[in-house]
Protein backbone atom coordinates (compact mmCIF):
# COMPACT_ATOMS: atom_id res chain seq x y z
CA UNK A 1 0.00 0.00 0.00
CA UNK A 2 1.45 3.51 -1.32
CA UNK A 3 1.55 6.33 1.65
CA UNK A 4 -0.79 8.75 1.01
CA UNK A 5 -0.31 11.37 -1.28
CA UNK A 6 0.57 15.27 0.40
CA UNK A 7 -1.86 17.21 -1.84
CA UNK A 8 -1.45 20.57 -0.28
CA UNK A 9 1.91 20.68 1.40
CA UNK A 10 1.34 24.62 1.87
CA UNK A 11 -1.23 23.79 4.51
CA UNK A 12 0.74 21.28 6.54
CA UNK A 13 1.38 23.00 10.03
CA UNK A 14 5.39 23.86 10.69
CA UNK A 15 6.61 22.18 13.66
CA UNK A 16 10.41 23.29 13.50
CA UNK A 17 12.78 25.42 12.12
CA UNK A 18 16.49 24.06 11.76
CA UNK A 19 18.41 26.86 13.36
CA UNK A 20 20.46 24.60 15.55
CA UNK A 21 22.55 23.23 12.23
CA UNK A 22 25.10 25.67 11.09
CA UNK A 23 24.84 27.22 7.75
CA UNK A 24 28.21 25.45 5.27
CA UNK A 25 30.39 28.52 4.71
CA UNK A 26 31.59 29.82 2.00
CA UNK A 27 34.98 27.97 1.37
CA UNK A 28 32.70 24.71 1.40
CA UNK A 29 30.51 25.84 -1.50
CA UNK A 30 32.61 26.71 -4.19
CA UNK A 31 33.24 24.65 -7.52
CA UNK A 32 36.58 23.35 -6.25
CA UNK A 33 35.48 22.33 -2.60
CA UNK A 34 32.50 20.51 -4.07
CA UNK A 35 34.98 18.51 -6.37
CA UNK A 36 37.28 17.84 -3.58
CA UNK A 37 34.39 16.70 -1.58
CA UNK A 38 32.95 14.22 -4.00
CA UNK A 39 36.50 12.93 -5.07
CA UNK A 40 37.05 11.92 -1.64
CA UNK A 41 34.54 8.89 -2.42
CA UNK A 42 30.95 7.91 -1.38
CA UNK A 43 31.78 5.88 1.95
CA UNK A 44 28.61 7.83 2.76
CA UNK A 45 25.33 7.40 4.17
CA UNK A 46 21.84 10.41 3.68
CA UNK A 47 20.26 11.09 6.53
CA UNK A 48 17.21 11.29 4.73
CA UNK A 49 16.93 7.68 2.85
CA UNK A 50 13.25 8.42 1.43
CA UNK A 51 9.53 8.06 2.43
CA UNK A 52 9.41 5.04 3.27
CA UNK A 53 6.60 2.99 2.31
CA UNK A 54 5.31 -0.16 0.85
CA UNK A 55 4.66 0.25 -2.82
CA UNK A 56 2.48 -1.72 -5.37
CA UNK A 57 5.29 -2.41 -7.65
CA UNK A 58 8.87 -2.37 -6.90
CA UNK A 59 10.73 0.99 -7.28
CA UNK A 60 11.68 2.16 -10.86
CA UNK A 61 15.19 3.50 -11.11
CA UNK A 62 15.23 7.28 -12.07
CA UNK A 63 17.98 10.41 -11.92
CA UNK A 64 17.63 14.18 -11.23
CA UNK A 65 20.27 16.16 -12.62
CA UNK A 66 21.60 19.20 -9.66
CA UNK A 67 23.07 21.81 -11.74
CA UNK A 68 25.50 24.42 -10.18
CA UNK A 69 25.39 27.32 -12.33
CA UNK A 70 29.14 28.85 -11.53
CA UNK A 71 28.54 33.06 -11.28
CA UNK A 72 31.02 35.18 -10.11
CA UNK A 73 29.07 35.99 -6.95
CA UNK A 74 28.69 32.39 -6.03
CA UNK A 75 27.03 28.79 -6.84
CA UNK A 76 23.37 29.05 -7.94
CA UNK A 77 20.84 25.72 -8.01
CA UNK A 78 18.86 25.90 -11.11
CA UNK A 79 15.26 24.58 -10.44
CA UNK A 80 12.15 24.39 -12.82
CA UNK A 81 8.38 24.95 -11.60
CA UNK A 82 6.26 22.22 -13.39
CA UNK A 83 3.21 23.24 -15.19
CA UNK A 84 0.29 23.05 -13.51
CA UNK A 85 -1.69 20.52 -15.53
CA UNK A 86 0.36 17.88 -15.34
CA UNK A 87 -0.69 14.33 -13.64
CA UNK A 88 1.71 13.88 -11.35
CA UNK A 89 3.89 16.47 -9.63
CA UNK A 90 1.61 19.55 -11.10
CA UNK A 91 3.03 23.38 -10.05
CA UNK A 92 5.79 21.74 -7.87
CA UNK A 93 9.61 23.09 -7.55
CA UNK A 94 12.00 19.83 -8.96
CA UNK A 95 15.03 19.42 -10.43
CA UNK A 96 15.33 18.31 -14.04
CA UNK A 97 14.78 14.34 -14.13
CA UNK A 98 12.88 11.72 -14.83
CA UNK A 99 12.82 7.85 -15.20
CA UNK A 100 15.75 6.13 -16.03
CA UNK A 101 14.92 4.43 -19.57
CA UNK A 102 16.43 1.21 -21.18
CA UNK A 103 18.81 3.39 -23.73
CA UNK A 104 20.43 5.15 -20.90
CA UNK A 105 23.40 3.60 -19.63
CA UNK A 106 23.07 5.06 -16.18
CA UNK A 107 21.85 7.48 -13.45
CA UNK A 108 24.50 10.34 -15.31
CA UNK A 109 23.22 9.33 -18.62
CA UNK A 110 19.29 9.47 -17.63
CA UNK A 111 20.32 12.95 -15.93
CA UNK A 112 21.66 14.55 -18.91
CA UNK A 113 19.08 13.47 -21.27
CA UNK A 114 16.22 14.57 -19.13
CA UNK A 115 17.91 18.10 -18.19
CA UNK A 116 17.62 18.35 -22.08
CA UNK A 117 14.36 17.16 -23.31
CA UNK A 118 13.04 19.05 -20.55
CA UNK A 119 14.93 22.71 -20.39
CA UNK A 120 17.47 22.05 -23.70
CA UNK A 121 20.56 22.27 -21.23
CA UNK A 122 23.29 20.77 -23.30
CA UNK A 123 25.48 18.44 -22.06
CA UNK A 124 28.47 20.32 -23.54
CA UNK A 125 27.70 23.11 -20.88
CA UNK A 126 27.27 20.30 -17.85
CA UNK A 127 30.26 19.15 -15.90
CA UNK A 128 29.29 16.14 -13.57
CA UNK A 129 31.05 16.18 -10.70
CA UNK A 130 29.71 13.39 -8.71
CA UNK A 131 26.36 11.69 -7.50
CA UNK A 132 24.62 11.32 -4.05
CA UNK A 133 22.68 8.14 -2.28
CA UNK A 134 19.32 7.42 -4.43
CA UNK A 135 16.76 8.86 -2.94
CA UNK A 136 13.50 6.67 -2.40
CA UNK A 137 10.08 8.59 -3.07
CA UNK A 138 6.81 7.63 -2.20
CA UNK A 139 5.80 7.33 -5.30
CA UNK A 140 7.86 4.06 -5.80
CA UNK A 141 11.34 5.71 -7.69
CA UNK A 142 14.34 4.93 -7.09
CA UNK A 143 16.08 8.43 -7.58
CA UNK A 144 19.95 9.22 -8.07
CA UNK A 145 20.78 12.91 -7.79
CA UNK A 146 23.99 13.51 -10.14
CA UNK A 147 25.41 16.82 -9.02
CA UNK A 148 26.94 18.70 -11.31
CA UNK A 149 28.62 22.19 -12.82
CA UNK A 150 27.01 24.40 -15.36
CA UNK A 151 28.06 27.53 -16.78
CA UNK A 152 26.60 30.85 -16.43
CA UNK A 153 24.56 32.24 -19.64
CA UNK A 154 23.53 29.23 -21.14
CA UNK A 155 20.82 29.40 -23.85
CA UNK A 156 18.02 27.04 -22.66
CA UNK A 157 15.08 26.28 -24.64
CA UNK A 158 11.78 24.89 -22.35
CA UNK A 159 9.49 22.94 -23.03
CA UNK A 160 5.96 24.16 -22.34
CA UNK A 161 4.35 21.24 -21.71
CA UNK A 162 6.37 19.96 -18.75
CA UNK A 163 8.23 23.37 -17.47
CA UNK A 164 6.24 26.09 -16.43
CA UNK A 165 9.67 28.32 -15.37
CA UNK A 166 13.28 27.75 -14.61
CA UNK A 167 15.05 29.97 -11.88
CA UNK A 168 17.62 29.97 -9.90
CA UNK A 169 18.27 30.19 -6.17
CA UNK A 170 21.68 30.99 -4.57
CA UNK A 171 22.95 27.32 -3.06
CA UNK A 172 24.18 29.58 0.27
CA UNK A 173 20.46 29.86 0.98
CA UNK A 174 19.70 26.00 0.42
CA UNK A 175 22.67 25.37 2.63
CA UNK A 176 21.71 27.04 5.40
CA UNK A 177 19.15 25.01 7.53
CA UNK A 178 18.13 28.25 9.44
CA UNK A 179 15.77 27.60 5.95
CA UNK A 180 14.61 24.73 6.41
CA UNK A 181 11.10 24.28 7.60
CA UNK A 182 9.93 20.65 9.21
CA UNK A 183 5.70 20.00 8.40
CA UNK A 184 4.19 17.08 9.94
CA UNK A 185 0.18 15.70 8.81
CA UNK A 186 -2.37 13.29 8.95
CA UNK A 187 -3.77 12.15 5.88
CA UNK A 188 -5.78 8.65 5.76
CA UNK A 189 -4.50 7.85 9.36
CA UNK A 190 -1.02 8.00 8.47
CA UNK A 191 1.21 11.04 9.68
CA UNK A 192 3.87 12.55 6.92
CA UNK A 193 6.50 14.72 7.67
CA UNK A 194 8.51 16.65 5.04
CA UNK A 195 11.15 19.61 4.79
CA UNK A 196 10.15 22.88 2.91
CA UNK A 197 12.82 25.76 1.84
CA UNK A 198 10.29 28.68 0.57
CA UNK A 199 12.75 31.48 -1.37
CA UNK A 200 11.89 34.72 -2.31
CA UNK A 201 13.94 36.35 -5.36
CA UNK A 202 14.88 39.43 -4.70
CA UNK A 203 12.41 42.48 -5.34
CA UNK A 204 14.61 43.40 -8.15
CA UNK A 205 13.95 40.69 -10.27
CA UNK A 206 11.30 41.02 -13.42
CA UNK A 207 8.24 39.46 -13.28
CA UNK A 208 8.20 38.60 -9.97
CA UNK A 209 6.48 41.67 -8.01
CA UNK A 210 5.05 40.32 -4.97
CA UNK A 211 4.45 37.28 -6.04
CA UNK A 212 4.85 34.29 -2.74
CA UNK A 213 7.94 32.34 -2.75
CA UNK A 214 8.62 29.43 -4.80
CA UNK A 215 7.67 26.39 -2.16
CA UNK A 216 10.35 24.14 -2.27
CA UNK A 217 9.60 21.05 -0.61
CA UNK A 218 9.46 17.36 -0.96
CA UNK A 219 11.81 14.92 -2.56
CA UNK A 220 13.66 18.07 -3.81
CA UNK A 221 13.85 19.48 -0.46
CA UNK A 222 15.00 16.48 1.54
CA UNK A 223 17.78 15.80 -1.40
CA UNK A 224 18.67 19.55 -0.55
CA UNK A 225 19.09 18.43 2.61
CA UNK A 226 21.39 14.99 1.87
CA UNK A 227 23.45 17.40 -0.10
CA UNK A 228 23.84 19.97 2.85
CA UNK A 229 24.73 16.85 4.82
CA UNK A 230 27.29 15.65 2.48
CA UNK A 231 29.43 19.15 2.22
CA UNK A 232 29.32 19.34 6.07
CA UNK A 233 31.49 15.95 6.77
Amino acid sequence: MNAPLIVDPQAAPVIGVDDHLPPLPAHRLTPRALRERFAQGRDWQPPIAGDGATWARAPAPAAVLVPLVAHDDGLRVLLTRRTDHLRAHAGQISFPGGRQEGGDRDAVAAALREAREEIGLDPRHVDVIGTLPRYTTVTAFHVTPVVALVEPGVALAVDANEVAEVFEVPLAFLMTPAHHRRHAIEIGGQRRQFLSMPWSPPPADPGRGHAPPYFIWGATAAMLRNLYHFLAV
